[in-house]
């Protein structure tokens, strides 16, 4: 079993040198596992030739495309520490990571320069920026050189390989160390799960930015040495083409974009004996959604959970014929899962707690926050989710929510997801998310955001009438507040502790 990224490319580029990885169906390139090697080898050279350090942050700041995948291949070939940048987290939170991980080096896609330039003038970081094109080589410095051939530091299973932050929904973003090992098994968890075979070819639609397309589908292919089409960002109007044209048998998406293509009235042209299934994660997926989506274009999703400290997936639900659960994000696969008491003592079969992993995949740590590493990671391996759920007697995991988003009403505890998920069987909603406001009665209520479907509405009253029925008085929305559009991270996850201040600030 490979040790590093860099056996594992190595071990790929002998045994399937010829053999497709990566391909921009926008463009038609196509890189081999051979070329793929040859390109990380001279990047990982052309690093070390810059002087930079063994095991230094080096920064990429691009949209998914075959060069920023294999920068990422080339950064970690060389034992530096690749740090893809959210490139929509805003200017204050990109210049804390940079600040924060103190990056050399920038490898920068033509489409981003001014907005690394206006980030930087707020560090006091003087990093070498390097044209990254999205098919092409990097534009290197005048004045040195670097050639493949050259000897560079050869990673180890617990050398660091991707430095990724997290969302920072309620502060600053926290930096995920995850070593080669780490990202190895984080590769291979899908895999396992999904049965993917060099013989499958995936497509990215999720920024390799994001844990769960950088993991699930970039470490998901080079683990199981199957081809990845990678389009600079997921669009309705070409999605299923994109499927369609280059033989696609799986995908991964998040609730959103399955919404999103849902409502998408084209009809697609499908080989649905090609197309194996789809997976749903960084989310919980509506069951309403699930079931609409399977029944319109008969493929089925694979609903499963992850985090960024675990290199995406944890819980996956079974292939068919197997039974899926709707509304379950799965059983463990590749690592162990516990449902946990506040004492952190596992509960039985039904009862609710925190959701606690452990396993191969799981973080090295938080850079420089030793204290939180401690907080979040026991002393005998658990990494404790932050995520509240109950385990049925068959193993498999139903999330009811996150511990900071719970809803604590006059006492009780009430999961926001139980409040979408009505919400979202109402044919007018597009998306909902519930949230918590304070109240002096209760100390905090239901209220709700949600965004209608393009060129359907409903009024307020009607949708409070329909969350009555179905909840109850005391579960049902205080408020609706309409939205053109709800905030959401990079995965497409709707940021729900930001929902207060949004709705509030102007009033």
């Amino acid at each position: 079993m490979s040790g590093s990224l860099r056996d594992q490319l190595e071990q790929n580029a002998a045994a399937s040198p010829d053999a497709i990885w990566l391909t921009s169906p926008e463009t038609g390139q196509q890189i081999s596992w051979k070329e793929a090697l040859s390109q990380a080898q001279t990047i990982a050279a052309h690093l070390k030739a810059l002087g930079t350090e063994e095991g230094a942050s080096i920064a990429i700041a691009s949209h998914n495309s075959i060069g920023a995948c294999l920068a990422i291949a080339g950064i970690t070939y060389g034992g530096y520490l690749a740090t893809p940048l959210n490139l929509v987290a805003g200017a204050k939170v990109m210049s804390y990571v940079l600040n924060h991980c103190k990056a050399d080096v920038i490898f920068c896609a033509p489409d981003n320069h001014d907005l690394i330039k206006d980030v930087l003038r707020t560090t006091e970081l003087s990093p070498l920026i390097i044209s990254l094109p999205p098919e092409g080589q990097p534009v290197w410095p005048e004045g040195y050189s670097g050639t493949a051939a050259e000897h560079t530091p050869s990673p180890q299973k617990q050398t660091p390989g991707i430095l990724m932050y997290t969302s920072g929904t309620t502060g600053n973003p926290k930096g995920v160390v995850l070593s080669h090992g780490n990202l190895l098994a984080a590769g291979r968890n899908p895999v396992e799960a999904h049965h993917i075979t060099s013989k499958d070819t995936g497509l990215c639609v999720l920024p390799i930015y994001h844990i769960n397309g950088l993991c699930v589908t970039v470490m998901g292919t080079l683990v199981s040495t199957s081809q990845l089409i990678i389009p600079y960002k997921f669009s309705v109007s070409t999605f299923w083409q994109q499927v369609y044209d280059h033989k696609v048998s799986w995908f991964s998406a998040v609730p959103t974009l399955f919404a999103y293509l849902l409502n998408d009235e084209t009809e697609p042209v499908l080989d649905r004996a090609r197309l194996r299934f789809s997976r749903s994660a960084s989310a919980p997926l509506s069951p309403e959604i699930h079931r609409r989506f399977e029944a319109r274009f008969g493929i089925p999703i694979i609903e499963t959970m992850g985090l960024t400290e675990t290199g995406a997936q944890i819980l996956s639900n079974p292939m068919p014929p197997q039974e899926r659960k709707i509304g379950s994000p799965g059983i463990a696969v590749g690592n162990e899962i516990i449902i946990a008491d506040e004492n952190l003592h596992a509960l039985a079969a039904g009862m609710s707690g925190e959701i606690l992993v452990r396993g191969e995949n799981v973080m090295q740590e938080y850079l420089h926050q030793p204290d939180e590493t401690a907080k979040t990671i026991t002393s005998d391996g658990w990494l404790r989710t932050g995520d509240i759920g109950h385990m049925d007697d068959d193993g498999y995991v139903f999330v009811t929510g996150r511990i900071k988003e719970l809803i604590i009403k006059g006492g009780e505890n009430i999961a926001p997801r139980e409040i979408d998920e009505v919400l979202l069987e109402h044919d007018v909603i597009l998306e909902a998310a519930a949230f918590a406001v304070p109240c002096e009665n209760y100390g905090q209520r239901v209220e709700a955001c949600i965004r209608f479907k393009p060129g359907k509405a409903a009024d307020v009253s009607a949708l409070l009438d329909h969350c009555r029925d179905r909840l109850g008085k005391f579960k049902c929305p205080d408020n609706i507040h309409i939205l053109d559009d709800l905030p959401k991270g990079p995965s497409g996850k709707v940021q729900r502790l930001k929902l207060f201040g949004l709705v509030y600030q102007e009033t």
